[in-house]
């Protein structure tokens, strides 16, 4: 299978993998012929793209970071939560069950820990929010499991990070949901949501410091120009070091209502040009690692001028893979494979760039 975005999609493509709708929902079955109705309905969704089936990747296997079904189940634990707390309703039974789906994911990561993080979340706009809370957890837990740390550790990181935004449920819903740019009050009151999360996971939740700081410092910078208090450096708690950048990634790499999403490659591009500014050195390195900026069965330009399908990523090289290159120029060719990190005749070609949505297939 490989990944083709929202607008290289063409009527008779067959569908890999499902797409699931805003109450995760299921939009589209995998193993479906698209036709143009399925194809507007994707693209007025706003997903980035589909997992197709052709020729050219039945081969290629693109393993789930975690089950489909995990993802859900934790989705919805942690909407039923929010939804709990703005109701003013008592939040331990879901709280009990949040940190069985967090040890459910430390379960799951923890069997496949050697695999870099390698697919593009399907993400539809309008279920972001609860998405966004699940890719984090992931993200962390997988910083966390590389860089040693212990199973009740991994917990305590994984709630954390499900739970970063939670004081974003006493912010008021027009600022979170405004489309345009917010204004200077209104982003010092969108800034409020790391300390009242802080507070209500300490408070009433009754969590440990160590996931409350988490929470409080997932926007601190490590330069020190974060908030809500300007910490830097060793300031900052590894749990904060952590959060602050797989929060960042997941939300570039997420459609939002005031701009598009990026592709994995821009995204680490950000995240690289922010080491030692915005971000922690360790946990970025840990962090490039086990990303990959270029995920299989993403439809790749190299500098040669060849279109390629990235078959595989090495954690010590991600920005060269194996390749199955498919084109040469604007002419199709019989498929064959490179590998761009271990041919040293291949030393002059990289990766210039990802098919965009203007890309032709």
């Amino acid at each position: 299978m490989r990944f083709v975005p929202a607008g290289c999609l063409r009527e008779g493509m067959e569908t890999a993998k499902p797409l699931y709708g805003r109450n995760n929902e299921i939009l589209l079955m995998a193993g479906i012929r698209l036709s143009q109705k399925y194809i507007d309905s994707i693209r007025r969704k706003k997903f980035s793209g589909v997992y197709i089936n052709d020729d050219l990747s039945r081969d290629i296997d693109i393993v789930n970071t975690i089950s489909d079904e995990l993802r859900i189940e934790t989705s919805r634990g942690i909407k039923k939560l929010f939804m709990e707390i703005k109701d003013h309703n008592d939040p331990r039974a879901t709280m009990k069950s949040i940190v069985q789906q967090v040890d459910g994911i430390i379960e799951e990561l923890l069997a496949n820990k050697n695999v870099m993080v390698n697919m593009i979340d399907l993400k539809c706009f309008d279920n972001y929010t609860y998405m966004h809370s699940v890719n984090v957890a992931v993200l962390s837990i997988v910083v966390g499991i590389a860089m040693g740390f212990e199973r009740e550790v991994l917990t305590r990181l994984g709630l954390s990070a499900i739970l970063h935004d939670i004081g974003k449920v006493f912010i008021s819903s027009k600022i979170i949901n405004k489309p345009g740019v917010l204004t200077d009050k209104e982003f010092d009151e969108m800034k409020k949501h790391s300390q009242l999360g802080y507070d209500y996971a300490r408070r009433r939740l009754k969590l440990s410091q160590a996931v409350c700081l988490g929470i409080a410092e997932h926007h601190e910078k490590f330069d020190g120009s974060g908030y809500p208090n300007g910490k830097k450096g060793g300031e900052i708690s590894r749990f904060g070091k952590i959060i602050v950048l797989t929060d960042i990634y997941d939300a570039l790499t997420s459609e939002r209502p005031y701009r598009g999403a990026q592709s994995p490659s821009e995204a680490m591009e950000y995240i690289m040009g922010g080491v030692e500014t915005l971000f922690d050195p360790r946990v970025s390195t840990v962090f490039i690692r086990k990303v990959a900026p270029y995920p299989v069965g993403t439809t790749v330009l190299l500098s040669n001028g060849d279109t390629a399908i990235v078959l595989e990523n090495y954690e010590e090289v991600c920005l060269r893979p194996r390749v199955r290159v498919i084109k040469r120029g604007d002419e199709d060719v019989t498929p064959f494979d490179l590998n761009l990190a271990d041919d040293y005749s291949l030393l002059n070609i990289v990766i210039t760039s990802t098919v965009s949505d203007d890309g032709a297939f």
